[in-house]
């Protein structure tokens, strides 16, 4: 019998921004450490991703010790701490929620403004800050930072193949953006997972991810194309929304490693039903 594996480990420090692949990752209250803790806004307070500006696919994170940085093309590098300094706290809006979320620096500012060509601020959430996830799905403790609205979304890498079979292409699974690869299990088979632990952390898995158009967007090129939205469209579309991974939510902090075992608790009727 197949032992799935954790095959990868994803983190997003900045929402939108290029991901870090990761051995070994603290999981706390909101996901994994650093994870959607930064975001840009616009001058309305809106939340900004590659949904309205591709390029911001082309700014690269990295995490040493104590610092994040920052890289664009033609750019000096942007280094920022950790623990930023508290800043101006503005009201941020993320899809139907509101954080009281706190400004970075002005240099951070014109940094993304300029490379981005648009004005923005970026913004930090303190860990006083609480944001729920969505109570339709989740329990009343459960807390996410500025992920879309859950802590993790898990992706199983023979998901990725038979879709790449499909296009008769060979898309990398940054292009979907997930904190959690699995490996060794049946393209799909977490469309029926409901209970999984990863290691010594227990997760569920409410719902699965409804995709916008950010995989059409070449992470090393910010070049917009059709794939792999048609044929997603063909295959995975359930009450005119297209599907592709499951959104995780976390019953304990801990540390998860590449190659931790991930053992099925619970099983149900695939999500969406295909």
């Amino acid at each position: 019998m197949n032992i799935y594996t954790l095959s990868d480990i994803i983190i997003y420090p900045v929402k939108s921004l290029a991901g870090i692949h990761l051995n070994q990752c603290q999981v706390t209250k909101t996901g994994f450490q650093y994870d959607r803790k930064w975001m840009l806004i616009d001058n309305q307070g809106q939340f900004l991703s590659q949904r309205r500006l591709p390029k911001m696919a082309l700014i690269k994170t990295a995490l040493t010790a104590n610092q994040l940085i920052l890289s664009a093309p033609n750019q000096q590098d942007l280094i920022l701490a950790l623990t930023p300094a508290d800043g101006e706290v503005i009201v941020s809006t993320i899809w139907h929620d509101q954080c009281r979320a706190r400004s970075v620096s002005l240099a951070a500012d014109r940094w993304f403004s300029d490379f981005l060509q648009t004005d923005c601020r970026l913004v930090y959430l303190p860990d006083d800050v609480i944001r729920p996830v969505n109570a339709n799905y989740a329990d009343v403790s459960d807390q996410v930072a500025f992920a879309d609205g859950f802590p993790f979304l898990l992706i199983s890498e023979n998901s990725l193949h038979s879709l790449n079979q499909a296009m008769q292409l060979n898309l990398t699974m940054n292009r979907f953006r997930p904190n959690l690869v699995i490996a060794n299990c049946p393209s799909y088979a977490e469309d029926s997972w409901r209970e999984i632990r990863i290691g010594t952390i227990d997760f569920r898995l409410p719902k699965p991810c409804s995709r916008c158009a950010v995989p059409t967007i070449d992470p090393d090129t910010a070049q917009t194309g059709k794939e792999p939205l048609t044929t997603l469209n063909r295959l995975r579309k359930w009450q005119n929304k297209i599907y592709f991974g499951q959104n995780a939510i976390h019953n304990q902090c801990g540390t998860l490693t590449v190659g931790d075992s991930v053992q099925i608790k619970r099983t149900g009727e695939n999500q969406p039903p295909l």
